[in-house]
């Protein structure tokens, strides 16, 4: 086979494999939990850094690693509407995407604010759900980080009424469609 020839097809293989990268099969809960303790470790050096006192709790949520830091009134950890925290998450995500060479979607909660946070958001679209059926017209609601979008979306979706993201970040958000 010439030359050209070969080099054409293994371009095209490379092409290939990096087109399908975000097909990949699910992570194993080994995989999982291997990010989880790379992560809490992660997280161990700054709260050391920083002089602070908290316990990382890790587990596996929906197919990915779910890390809480509790205890030891961290709170400014999280920030007036959570950036710090979204900063941290990613920040963590970075390190554990350069010990294993593959991307992270692992969710970090502090003191419980992303769980509180999803309680609200589960009932403002509700409550815009409701809204929708009754008028007929589509909503549009503030924009929200990926965390935030996610709730809604998974909320309406139960609800059985559809949703989408629109726009372009910071300012991205959610509008929800009546049935």
């Amino acid at each position: 086979m010439p030359k050209s020839k070969a080099v054409e097809e293994e371009v095209v293989e490379e092409v290939t494999t990096e087109a399908n990268a975000d097909l990949k099969a699910p992570k194993s809960a080994a995989k999982l939990e291997e990010e989880g303790d790379i992560a809490a470790d992660y997280l161990e050096g700054l709260l050391d850094i920083a002089d602070l006192d908290g316990d990382i709790d890790i587990d596996v949520e929906n197919g990915r690693a779910a890390l809480a830091i509790v205890g030891g009134k961290l709170n400014h950890l999280v920030g007036d509407q959570g950036q710090v925290l979204d900063a941290l998450q990613e920040l963590t995500r970075l390190a554990v995407q350069t010990s294993t060479g593959d991307r992270s979607r692992l969710m970090l909660d502090i003191e419980g604010f992303r769980s509180g946070r999803k309680s609200e958001l589960k009932k403002l679209a509700e409550k815009m759900a409701e809204k929708a059926k009754t008028t007929g017209s589509s909503i549009k609601l503030d924009p929200m980080n990926a965390f935030e979008r996610k709730v809604i979306h998974d909320t309406i979706q139960d609800l059985g009424l559809t949703s989408e993201s629109d726009g372009e970040d910071p300012d991205r958000y959610v509008v929800i469609y009546p049935a």
